[in-house]
Formats: C-alpha cells, sequence, structure tokens
C-alpha cells in the first residue's frame, strides 16, 4: 500500500511538472509575428501632411500603435482588400482597438482632396485617417518608409490608375517600425501581431 501511494504521488508529481514546464515555455517562449519584423535603430522618419481637419504628424500618435498604409481613393482592388481587412482587425481587437490608429498616405494627390480621404477611409472605419500633401512632400515621406508608386493609364471609365507598394508599415508606441504586413496578410495574423505589441 505505502509503496502504491508513493507511486500514485510520483506520478501526480510528474504530471504537475509536465503542466509547469508546458506553462512556462508558453509564457517566456519569444513572440513569433507574422509580419516582417524590421530592427529599426531610428524612431521611424516623422512628417506633416494635411487631413480633413488639419495637419496630422506622426508624432502625435505616439503611445499608439501606428500603421502605415499607402494607397489612393480611386484604387479599384487592392486599397480597399486591405482598408477591409484592417477593419477586420480592429474588430477583433475589441476594446484594444482604441491603441491602434490606421493613417492612409495619398499616393495619389491630384485627385485625392483631404475631404475625399476623410469620407473615404471612415467607410471602413471612423478612426481612420486619410492625409495628403504636395507631391514632393509624400514622395519624401514615401522613400523614408521604402514605397514605390508610378502612374499609368487606365481606361476611360476609371482613368489614370496607381501602381504602388501595398504593404502596412507598423510603428509600436515608441515611435520605432517593428513591422511590415505583406498583401494578404489575414486579419487574424494583424490582430494578434497588434494585441503583442499594444501589450509590450
Amino acid at each position: 500500500m505505502r509503496n502504491l501511494s508513493r507511486g500514485l504521488w510520483l506520478g501526480v508529481g510528474a504530471v504537475l511538472l509536465i503542466v509547469l514546464g508546458w506553462w512556462a515555455w508558453d509564457r517566456f517562449r519569444p513572440y513569433a509575428f507574422h509580419g516582417t519584423v524590421l530592427q529599426s535603430a531610428e524612431p521611424a522618419f516623422d512628417f506633416e501632411l494635411q487631413s480633413a481637419d488639419g495637419p496630422v504628424r506622426l508624432s502625435d500618435f505616439r503611445g499608439k500603435v501606428v500603421l502605415l498604409y499607402f494607397g489612393y481613393t480611386f484604387c479599384p482592388d487592392v486599397c480597399p482588400t486591405t482598408l477591409f481587412e484592417v477593419q477586420r482587425t480592429m474588430e477583433l481587437l475589441g476594446d484594444d482597438a482604441d491603441q491602434v490608429q490606421l493613417i492612409m498616405i495619398s499616393v495619389d494627390p491630384a485627385r485625392d482632396t483631404p475631404e475625399r480621404l476623410k469620407e473615404y477611409v471612415q467607410y471602413f472605419h471612423p478612426s481612420f485617417i486619410g492625409v495628403t500633401g504636395s507631391e514632393d512632400a509624400i514622395a519624401e515621406v514615401a522613400t523614408h518608409y521604402g514605397i514605390y508608386y508610378q502612374k499609368h493609364e487606365g481606361t476611360p471609365a476609371t482613368g489614370y490608375l496607381v501602381d504602388h507598394t501595398a504593404t502596412i508599415t507598423v510603428i509600436d508606441r515608441k515611435g520605432y517600425v517593428k513591422l511590415v504586413f505583406p498583401y494578404g496578410t489575414p486579419a487574424e495574423d494583424m490582430a494578434a501581431d497588434l494585441a503583442y505589441l499594444i501589450r509590450h
């Protein structure tokens, strides 16, 4: 009987060790981001561009996780698809969504007025901000963030189109570029990464 009791306690101890070991591994293992991790030594390039509600600076949102997206309101497919996925991301974040700010920078300043941008981005989420500026100002910001864009002919119905890099740049709460989400990253993956950045 004594040996049976000892064996039982040894079995219980082994199970507890396994459970504790799994908990410690899950709790302290490095987080595996879904987006591409960038180790930026310098703070993200600050800028000032114009929204329908006045000037917008990247530094205005220090303390939040910022999503920078370069696109345009006449975009037939990539931009609405991306913004819809970010909308779903915000829904998945729940109460944490107010710790995230999406800023869409227009690569089509000739057609995208601040007012048009506001109407466009807020169709997807009321917190989204759209900004524009001079061609030189936008080109400077795009260069700092590694964004390519090029105007090309479209159809009589669409007018000209703009090819552009369709990634989302993620800037952490301290103002450093942390991640890049490639085009097509699912909302679930973005939400997981953003939730981690909000808490760390």
